[in-house]
């Protein structure tokens, strides 16, 4: 489990398809602390440590199929940068919120606005069950956690303040870009109970 509390951006050094399936080599600034068999959020989707290398300061996780189907992996490239968290401690703070690291679907960044001293940003996906925001609740964008609102059925805007823009891959983001979106864990039991 996570919190899209982001501990820090990786930087994708390789990318090796086997099969259906492709590789991640990611060089990151917490290197050191990975272990093999571990569960860490790229961009919000939830990939197991399967390789590390010592002296090139990376480790690799494997995604499969579903997941490059389903999220913005298929696109990923050498160079890109991308947002890193590992799993919640059990003596941790809860930062954030409930994050899974189960991505449900990718959505387009419509707008980028700099407000002058923060930045406004418009997202739009595909309507469908349990794809449910509420204004004032929590949304994971790229392994984010936000709070949205202007909520409509099939979209949703979020602030970002200068530390988050800096500190996560949001710094990048442009109109027509996809991202990873996993709604509220708690939202989408409610929606499914009440058939929606």
């Amino acid at each position: 489990m996570f919190t899209g509390i982001i501990e820090g951006l990786g930087t994708i050094t390789a990318v090796r398809t086997e099969g259906t399936n492709r590789h991640f080599t990611v060089a990151s600034p917490f290197f050191s602390e990975l272990q093999i068999d571990q569960s860490v959020a790229h961009d919000g989707v939830c990939l197991t440590v399967v390789a590390l290398d010592a002296m090139a300061g990376t480790h690799t996780v494997t995604a499969i199929d579903e997941t490059l189907q389903k999220t913005n992996l298929g696109s990923w490239a050498e160079g890109r940068q991308v947002n890193l968290e590992r799993c919640l401690a059990a003596n941790g703070r809860f930062d954030g919120h409930i994050v899974q690291g189960h991505v449900d679907l990718t959505a387009v960044c419509e707008s980028v606005e700099d407000q002058n001293g923060s930045w406004l940003y418009r997202f739009r996906h595909a309507t469908g069950p349990g794809r449910v925001t509420v204004e004032k609740g929590s949304i994971c964008v790229n392994g984010v956690s936000l709070t949205c609102f202007n909520s409509t059925d099939d979209g949703f805007s979020v602030a970002i303040i200068p530390y988050t823009h800096e500190h996560t891959t949001f710094q990048h983001l442009q109109p027509g870009d996809r991202v990873n979106l996993e709604f509220d864990i708690v939202g989408k039991y409610v929606a499914k109970l009440l058939g929606r």
